[in-house]
């Protein structure tokens, strides 16, 4: 009997976890049957991608930690832009240079970003995620702040199999289901992958060309422009206006030379840039931190991933596997510490209660909550630079 108990026990925990973890999750799947009916999933690819499927509990840790949101900027662009990973693409530029150099052609989209993007996203392949798809946005779905998010995704997955274009076995990848060697979700792959060689397939699981086409293709309907500058460092003047460091404000380089911004070692940005591109400046530590200026070719790359953290990567990485210099000049804060998932809550949290509009409480620190703190510190007399520090956040709390 004890046997028969012990053997039920583990049939229970591992078997059917999604009975034994979160009785809930069967009541919810047979709702989303519904949704996925409706989107033309049928019900024999909707019962066999749901076999044996639970919720992954790490999956929302993973969610609420993401690397290029919590992460102190220089911390995570240590890791992006290691030697490793430069040393790794520049070697795959010049063992893949013939199939970019096409690709590159065909979508007007820079070789070293898509080679930047690969790097960044797989490690150009090493590490495609071993996290099973459809549980990954099956439990997004289910609950948290990113259900839309992860019922989207799911619908786009359930199609990816009933299409033919993937079994279900290959449906793996990071935690937020994103996958292939430049990790796109499956809506972004439905879009805008590309079947490069005319094989039949978009494989961006082992086909290199159907990789890089589909990444650029992405790029370039997001508006990626070849031989464009992604942006550049930028020294600010004294008594600068850091409110202007907003991402709405647009302005041609032109006027911001004007204003006194410079190159970091003091030569005109318009020696290096066209006077009337169009840029916005960004300062990802705050006042006392690096300045960016970034073109429209920035925003392209924060279509594929909306972190500034992100698209500052994919800019120095993509430099420096060209042979050019990426380093940044300016010393980052490096004694700052970043704030942690509570704490960015309660700064958002705390500009409410000040009157002030970050949008929702969710401890990402976006546009929304940059803004308001940026209300605030100009109110306050502080620098406005919409950096979310633990110095503000001490100062905002009573």
């Amino acid at each position: 009997m004890r046997v028969l108990f012990a053997i039920f026990a583990f049939w229970t925990a591992s078997i059917a976890p999604s009975m034994a973890l979160n009785p809930n999750f069967s009541a919810w799947l047979e709702s989303f049957r519904a949704e996925a009916t409706a989107a033309g999933v049928s019900a024999e690819v909707f019962d066999a991608a749901f076999e044996g499927v639970s919720v992954n509990e790490r999956v929302y840790e993973l969610n609420d930690n993401q690397p290029e949101f919590s992460r102190a900027i220089w911390s995570y662009l240590d890791g992006a832009v290691s030697e490793a990973r430069i040393t790794g693409g520049r070697a795959k530029m010049a063992e893949q240079g013939s199939l970019l150099s096409v690709i590159e052609q065909a979508y007007g989209v820079d070789a070293e970003i898509i080679v930047a993007i690969w790097g960044l996203e797989s490690s150009y392949g090493a590490i495609l995620g071993n996290y099973d798809a459809i549980q990954a946005l099956a439990t997004l779905a289910f609950e948290g702040r990113r259900t839309g998010f992860g019922r989207a995704q799911l619908i786009g997955a359930l199609k990816i199999i009933q299409n033919g274009y993937a079994d279900r076995d290959e449906l793996k990848g990071s935690w937020a289901g994103a996958m292939g060697h430049t990790q796109f979700i499956p809506t972004t792959y439905l879009s805008y992958a590309v079947d490069h060689d005319g094989d039949g397939k978009r494989d961006i699981w082992n086909n290199l060309g159907d990789v890089f086409a589909s990444t650029a293709n992405y790029l370039s309907i997001s508006g990626y422009r070849q031989n464009e500058a992604w942006g550049a460092e930028a020294h600010l003047p004294v008594g600068f206006d850091y409110a202007l460091a907003d991402a709405s404000i647009h302005k041609p380089l032109v006027e911001w030379a004007a204003m006194g911004l410079t190159q970091p070692s003091g030569a005109s940005l318009l020696q290096r840039f066209d006077p009337n591109m169009r840029s916005r400046l960004i300062l990802p530590a705050g006042a006392r931190g690096p300045a960016f200026l970034v073109f429209d070719n920035f925003g392209a790359i924060l279509k594929y991933n909306r972190s500034t953290a992100y698209a500052l990567a994919v800019g120095l990485l993509s430099e420096e596997v060209a042979g050019r210099s990426g380093r940044i000049a300016t010393l980052w804060p490096r004694e700052d510490k970043p704030l942690a998932l509570d704490q960015r809550k309660a700064l958002q949290q705390a500009l409410i209660d000040r009157g002030y509009n970050p949008g929702p409480v969710d401890g990402i620190i976006g546009a929304g909550t940059k803004r308001a703190l940026r209300a605030w510190q100009k109110a306050a007399g502080l620098p406005a630079d919409g950096y979310a520090s633990l110095t503000v956040l001490n100062a905002l709390q009573p």
